[in-house]
């Protein structure tokens, strides 16, 4: 019987098994997470529930939110239960299932992101053709384009990975089921899925962001012919918050997979994860409310109907 049939679990060393740092590390992991929820949250509800709203700049941000809240709920309440439970193990099951869907969201985040980008694109290089390019159905196009693009990769590497034969070793030195990392306990050869994920990751990686710097270049030398001084700093305004998502989201998530054959220290790994799985989705909310007026009123207004509920209800108990 090969080995990968008799492996039932891995263990997930996290960030350290000191005992005095867990209850510090659970309640920066929560806060962490309950954070990303809300702030992602907020923002699709007041994308929702604002008409003002109902574009396409706005509908791929809503997207990128809820793929957002879905990519850190593949890594952090697992971290969570193993650190309320004390426990560091994760079935096989559990392993490729959270293989599969932390991909799928990874990779949805990355088509999100070069759609945004496309988005500024056509919304400044082509204004007068916006509304003709960027219809309802293209971004309904667009956005099913990304979730069958990703879950197709993940489905081809997740399936490889079921090919592979593990070591007695399972042990981890991750928080969560990194591929690079499992890849490191494999007995067989792992040629055939080392070239399987850098194909993913040139098709679904590398791939968008040329596209967001092939697009990015065309609006840099575009916005100088913008007219208006206040057209020109929105127009750099929201560039500016899309290139701050982007530059820490790839900066960190591409650095990971193309340099894992090269960097043996799983605390560099760490670190670099901990940026794009945690940090830079619960930032977002902040990048992109805090430099949009229009999404900033509209956070305002829910919030005020929100608050204007809660005083009803209250109301009708006293």
């Amino acid at each position: 019987m090969e080995m990968r049939n008799q492996t039932r679990y891995f263990i997930l060393l996290g960030f350290t098994e000191e005992p005095d740092m867990q209850p510090f590390l659970f309640g920066l992991l929560l806060s962490m997470y309950l954070n990303t929820f809300t702030g992602n949250m907020l923002i699709i509800l007041a994308i929702i529930s604002d008409s003002h709203l109902h574009m396409p700049m706005y509908f791929f941000l809503s997207n990128l939110s809820f793929a957002d809240i879905c990519f850190t709920s593949t890594t952090i309440p697992k971290m969570l239960t193993n650190i309320q439970t004390q426990s560091q193990v994760i079935t096989y099951a559990g392993c490729l299932s959270q293989i599969f869907f932390f991909l799928v969201f990874g990779c949805l985040d990355n088509l999100i992101l070069i759609m945004m980008a496309y988005d500024h694109f056509v919304a400044i290089c082509h204004s007068l053709y916006y509304t003709v390019i960027m219809n309802p159905k293209v971004c309904g196009m667009l956005a099913l384009g990304s979730w069958f693009l990703s879950v197709m990769g993940s489905l081809l590497e997740t399936w490889t990975v079921l090919r592979l034969s593990f070591c007695m070793n399972m042990d981890i030195p991750h928080f969560f089921l990194d591929l690079p990392q499992v890849l490191k306990l494999a007995c067989s050869s792992t040629l055939i899925i080392t070239r399987v994920v850098y194909f993913v990751v040139v098709v679904l990686g590398v791939f968008p962001l040329s596209g967001i710097l092939f697009s990015y270049s065309h609006i840099f030398s575009s916005i100088p012919r913008i007219s208006s001084s206040r057209g020109k700093h929105k127009a750099f305004s929201t560039c500016g918050s899309h290139l701050s998502v982007v530059s820490l989201f790839y900066g960190t998530g591409l650095g990971v997979y193309l340099s894992s054959a090269a960097i043996s220290s799983s605390r560099t790994s760490l670190v670099a994860s901990v940026m794009y799985t945690m940090i830079t989705p619960m930032l977002n909310p902040f990048i992109y409310s805090l430099r949009n007026r229009d999404m900033k009123g509209a956070l305002i207004r829910l919030l005020g109907r929100v608050a204007s509920l809660s005083d009803g209800d209250v109301a009708g108990f006293s």
